[in-house]
């Protein structure tokens, strides 16, 4: 049991954007505080990126979905989720930029309310993804 903030950063996604039926992929981070101290295992919270990656996506609805699963499933107190893409229709398509990422945001309950910890907890997650591995 915990009422403290939990994280899990890279956690590898792949998807096909709706619009152009082209891959994209990335990495999700995810933050929450559990609601009533109920945690799940690592597994859960990748397995929660995989089913709403595993359609046809639009990455803003996918950053969104993966936050209100958190709190409608887990009863979090509040979430934070960051999900960065790399869009292939960006590639071959159009302005064919190669470095383009897209980043998306969503927060959920305590994190949307409080707007400062919001933010606190959003920089804590992209500094704990930047971290270098090994």
């Amino acid at each position: 049991r915990s009422d403290e903030l939990i994280t899990v950063t890279n956690i590898n996604f792949f998807s096909t954007c709706e619009h152009h039926l082209l891959p994209f992929h990335g990495q999700a981070h995810v933050a929450y505080v559990p609601g009533n101290g109920r945690v799940v295992g690592l597994s859960k919270l990748a397995r929660t990126v995989e089913v709403f990656a595993r359609r046809p996506q639009l990455q803003e609805r996918l950053t969104d979905q993966i936050a209100d699963a958190l709190v409608e499933h887990l009863d979090a107190a509040g979430a934070v989720v960051t999900v960065e893409g790399e869009h292939m229709c960006m590639r071959m398509r159009g302005v064919r930029s190669h470095d383009a990422r897209m980043t998306t945001f969503a927060r959920r309950g305590i994190f949307r309310s409080d707007e400062r910890r919001g933010a606190a907890t959003v920089q804590l997650v992209r500094d704990l993804a930047a971290r270098p591995r090994g």
